[in-house]
């Protein structure tokens, strides 16, 4: 699926917000010995969710005087797949946790990448987002 303007990029963006907000109620659920960091992350995309879509709201009108779109950022190497099998380990878990999270950053910085020519709010927003995403993966891997 080929994304190409701002509204489906925040779109997209948010759906993989909150695919991976649920992997994280779910794994909290499942390992009470990791709860604290997964909700923390489902709490964390949730809020995610909100500053994407505040920060395309206030940016939309300067996208459309400029006639401004993505050159067709495909979304198929940026989908997650967060279905997890009944009996998998913490590590299994926490393996595939970090492989959506490494997908999520690569895509937010490649669509702060490319929208830096003309919209300012995104691309930073974008960046701040990706670069939390690295912390993240640090703590994946400290469990």
């Amino acid at each position: 699926m080929q994304l190409t303007t701002a509204s489906q990029i925040i779109s997209f963006a948010k759906e993989l917000e909150d695919k991976a907000a649920k992997l994280y109620q779910e794994l909290a659920a499942r390992y009470p010995e990791a709860k604290e960091v997964f909700l923390s992350f489902a709490k964390e995309n949730k809020k995610n969710e909100i500053v994407v879509q505040r920060t395309y709201n206030e940016v939309v009108t300067d996208a459309i005087e400029t006639g401004f779109s993505f050159e067709g950022l495909e979304a198929d190497p940026y989908m997650i797949d967060v279905d997890l099998a009944q009996n998998v380990p913490l590590s299994s878990a926490i393996k595939k946790a970090e492989e959506i999270e490494e997908r999520i950053q690569n895509f937010y910085t490649t669509a702060a990448e490319m929208s830096k020519g003309l919209l300012a709010d995104i691309p930073r927003t974008f960046e701040r987002i990706a670069k939390k995403r690295t912390e993240r993966k640090g703590k994946l891997t400290s469990l």
